[in-house]
């Protein structure tokens, strides 16, 4: 049966298990090194359904993301690392896998096959017109994922997908398409591999765009982030110590007692001292 999906397309190479561990990593690695050029393709693209979220979250709205297998793995990730980066609410961000949070760890038989089931989940968050639906897919064919955004539209809410084929029925659906043509994989039909990889960039680059326009971010800072370790406090006594020029047993001292960097910053800038 022939297949005109290019992520299930025969990779450029073949006999793979006579190569060398040598020849299997050099030629990994040259197809990954592709993926970045993608990214910059789709920028403009991306700057439209970023800017369409910012507007959307800056009123209170939220941004979900919906997947399934390594797609959904990947939107869950993205989300699930807003909160301890940027200090927003868990709410802010979400990210649904189909099958659920088990899904994570053990593929899910048939859950991805549901065209009824994302929308269920959606539900349970309330989502709305104030929010933005984002739907993961690296073929542009999961129903699970399909289904989602098409209700969605039903109910006014903007939708964006990312996904890994030209014209996909997923791209179809959706307000603000991001299509990452990576080409073939280098195990055929292994779209965790340059797929994930280009999905994974894109979300980097959404999520991290739209805090930084939400102020999220000072300088280059993660001023808002959660002092959930040694490394993260570690991190915010640097900050503190650049920002604002004082030692380090000074600025562990504000630290512990502020527990934020943002807020040492703004006590000084409105005080100029503690």
């Amino acid at each position: 049966m022939k297949n005109n999906l290019t992520t299930e397309q025969s990779s450029d190479y073949n006999d793979l298990e006579k190569m060398s561990t040598n020849e299997l990593l050099t030629h990994i690695n040259t197809e990954d090194k592709t993926v970045p050029y993608v990214i910059e393709k789709v920028i403009p693209d991306l700057e439209k359904l970023i800017d369409e979220i910012y507007q959307k979250m800056k009123k209170g709205g939220r941004l979900f993301y919906i997947g399934a297998g390594t797609s959904g793995r990947l939107g869950v990730l993205d989300a699930s690392e807003c909160p301890p980066t940027y200090g927003v609410p868990d709410n802010w961000v979400i990210g649904l896998i189909a099958g659920g949070d088990i899904a994570l760890r053990k593929a899910v038989e048939n859950a991805e096959d549901d065209t009824t089931l994302a929308w269920k989940n959606l539900q349970q968050y309330n989502i709305n017109d104030k929010d933005v639906l984002i739907g993961l897919a690296a073929s542009g064919t999961t129903p699970y994922v399909i289904g989602g955004v098409k209700k969605a539209k039903e109910n006014n809410i903007v939708t964006g997908c990312i996904t890994c084929n030209k014209n996909s029925p997923l791209s179809k659906e959706v307000d603000y398409p991001i299509e990452l043509i990576v080409g073939p994989e280098f195990v055929t039909g292994s779209t965790r591999m340059k797929a994930g990889t280009a999905q994974k960039l894109a979300l980097n680059m959404i999520s991290t765009t739209v805090m930084i326009k939400l102020g999220r971010v000072k300088g280059n800072k993660m001023v808002d982030m959660q002092l959930s370790n040694k490394k993260l406090v570690s991190r915010g006594i640097r900050m503190v110590m650049d920002e604002l020029d004082i030692n380090e047993q000074k600025a562990n001292e504000l630290l512990q007692k502020y527990k934020n960097v943002r807020k040492i910053l703004e006590v000084y800038k409105n005080n100029g001292t503690e």
